[in-house]
């Protein structure tokens, strides 16, 4: 079976994809797309839990959410670097798995990996096309790269937003696959306490984002380039 993926999602630990795009990536499996997450480390250096809960966990949540293909690209957590190594190891697996788009996390995040997992992956998607860098897979690069900016307050204005009300639930079952990093928990990667449990935080600001298309629930995401319109008789989203 091909291991090539129409989209992949490459976060810095196991459960950020879920927590920032986790209803998108079920939405685009939904549609019939091949759908992956590359966890970069395992996590291990995090308060809670341990590697191996967190790569069990990881598993159980990549089930949830009907992904083709979930890897560990085994970087060490809380020292990843964007250096010459890693980025010709990640260039190698963005080759061999040739997804369409990648989904990353914003760049100005709180978290240093999360950061770094930016630079890294869009130095290793630019040289996964240079015939003359050896390793495994065709040399192609991805036709799209679009960032997460879910929890991010200093962040620029959402380029759009996937409405993911039918998939919420299952969003919502794939982070708490999570339970030693979440449960009983107010606060989470990017997400600020304010008092309420981490589901009930989660839905209120999935709450806010679809409001801001005119539906239940959303993920918001920034592109870098500008989109294009063909009709703008049919666009969504009413302005007044």
């Amino acid at each position: 079976m091909t291991e090539k993926l129409d989209v992949l999602a490459i976060a810095a630990h196991p459960d950020d994809a879920e927590l920032t795009c986790g209803g998108t990536l079920i939405k685009c499996a939904d549609a019939g797309y091949r759908v992956g997450v590359l966890d970069l480390t395992s996590g291990e250096t995090g308060t809670r839990g341990s590697a191996g809960k967190r790569m069990e966990e990881a598993e159980k949540a990549a089930k949830v959410m009907g992904l083709a293909l979930r890897e560990n690209l085994g970087l060490p957590d809380a020292h990843l670097e964007d250096n010459q190594e890693n980025r010709l190891k990640l260039t190698s697996t963005i080759r061999r798995l040739s997804p369409r788009v990648l989904i990353l996390p914003y760049e100005q995040s709180r978290h240093p990996d999360h950061a770094v997992t930016v630079y890294l992956a869009r130095a290793a998607a630019f040289l996964a096309s240079l015939q003359k860098i050896e390793g495994e897979g065709v040399a192609k690069r991805p036709e799209k790269i679009i960032y997460c900016v879910a929890y991010i307050e200093h962040g620029p204005k959402p380029s759009f937003v996937v409405d993911i009300s039918a998939q919420y639930e299952r969003k919502y079952e794939a982070v708490m696959c999570y339970r030693s990093q979440f449960e009983g928990q107010t606060e989470a990667g990017e997400l600020f306490p304010t008092g309420q449990p981490l589901p009930e935080l989660m839905r209120t600001q999935s709450l806010h984002y679809g409001s801001l298309i005119r539906v239940m629930y959303g993920e918001p995401f920034y592109l870098r380039e500008t989109l294009t319109v063909d009709d703008i008789v049919n666009m969504g989203v009413k302005s007044i």
